[in-house]
């Protein structure tokens, strides 16, 4: 079975990288990116990769911190402090990964 927590792990380093490119790459291609059980913010790997570009050019500083991590069976769960800029408050928000296999096929995220 593939370690998802890994996984993971890896989108935040991509994610801190802004390398969308590497990001979506551990997706599936019809994932999504979504507020917790609610809208769909970002559909298709297309559509994650465009919305990083753009939140990327947007706030070059942006950065992600992991503070605790989890997994069970398709599942990941990262407990993440956010930084949009160097001179921003700081924000916390937790991450649900869902797994279909090796690939990630949703983020949902519960601020």
């Amino acid at each position: 079975m593939p370690d998802r927590l890994a996984i993971a792990t890896q989108m935040i380093a991509h994610y801190n990288a802004q390398d969308a490119d590497a990001y979506v790459a551990l997706m599936t291609d019809d994932a999504c990116e979504a507020s917790y059980r609610g809208a769909v913010l970002r559909d298709g790997k297309e559509g994650v990769r465009a919305g990083l570009k753009a939140m990327f050019a947007e706030f070059p500083e942006n950065r992600a911190e992991i503070i605790e991590g989890y997994h069970l069976g398709d599942y990941a769960v990262l407990h993440e402090k956010v930084w949009r800029s160097n001179a921003s408050e700081p924000f916390e928000v937790m991450s649900v990964y869902s797994f279909e296999g090796d690939k990630c096929s949703r983020v949902e995220f519960i601020r």
